[in-house]
C-alpha cells in the first residue's frame, strides 16, 4: 500500500541513490551519450531533497507533481522531461493511498508519458527498456532488486534508435542505457522502501 510518507520515503531513496552513483551514471552516459546524466540526474535529486523539505506535501498527487515539476526543471538534457513528464502523469491520482493495482496502474501511465513525450517505445535502448519489464514483474508479484539489475544489463544488447546513442549505430551495443540504469535506482529504491509491502 503506497502511502504519501511512503511516497517520500522512496523518492527521497531515490534522489540519495541519483547522488551516490552521479559518477556512474555519466560514466555510462560517455560513450554513448553526452557524458552528463549522472550529473544532471543529481543536481535533479538535490532540489528534489529541498522541495520535499521546504514543501512538504500533504498527499500523493502533491508528492509526484512536485517530483515531475522538480526534474522537469532541474535535470538538464533529455532526463529532466522524460522523468518529469513520467512523474506529472503519474500525479493526476486521487487516491490517497494505491494499493498494488492502482500502483501498476499509475506507472504504466507514467510510462506512457515517456514513450510519448520521447516518441519511443521498448527495444530502443532507453528507460522504457526497464520501465516495461518492472511492470511486468509487478503484475505477476515477481519483481526483485536482481531482476531489476538484469533488466539494467540487459539494455547493453540493444541496438539504440533514439537518442543522441542511435547516431552511432552498431556500436551503441554493448553500453548499459543511463537512463535505464537511472530507472533501475528508481525501482530498487521503491523495494527498499516497503512500497509493496502491506
Amino acid at each position: 500500500m503506497l502511502t504519501n510518507d511512503k511516497l517520500i520515503d522512496w523518492l527521497t531513496l531515490f534522489a540519495d541513490e541519483l547522488i551516490a552513483n552521479k559518477a556512474y551514471l555519466s560514466d555510462l552516459d560517455s560513450p554513448i551519450g553526452d557524458g552528463d546524466h549522472g550529473v544532471n540526474m543529481a543536481r535533479g535529486a538535490t532540489f528534489l531533497k529541498e522541495a520535499f523539505s521546504e514543501k512538504q506535501p500533504q498527499n500523493i498527487s502533491e508528492t509526484l507533481k512536485l517530483t515531475g515539476m522538480t526534474l522537469l526543471s532541474k535535470v538538464g538534457g533529455a532526463s529532466g522531461p522524460l522523468y518529469g513528464s513520467a512523474f506529472i502523469e503519474m500525479s493526476k491520482v486521487t487516491e490517497e493511498k494505491l494499493n498494488s493495482e492502482a500502483l501498476i496502474t499509475n506507472l504504466k501511465n507514467g510510462m506512457a508519458a515517456v514513450g510519448k513525450r520521447g516518441k519511443s517505445t521498448v527495444c530502443e535502448k532507453t528507460m522504457l527498456d526497464v520501465w516495461d519489464p518492472v511492470i511486468k514483474s509487478l503484475e505477476k508479484n515477481e519483481l526483485s532488486s536482481e531482476a531489476i539489475t538484469t533488466f539494467v544489463d540487459k539494455t547493453k544488447d540493444i541496438l539504440a534508435t533514439k537518442g543522441r546513442a542511435a547516431f552511432l549505430g552498431e556500436r551503441s551495443i554493448g553500453h548499459i542505457d543511463p537512463g535505464a540504469a537511472s530507472s533501475g535506482l528508481l525501482f530498487s529504491t521503491m523495494l527498499k522502501a516497503g512500497v509493496l509491502n502491506d
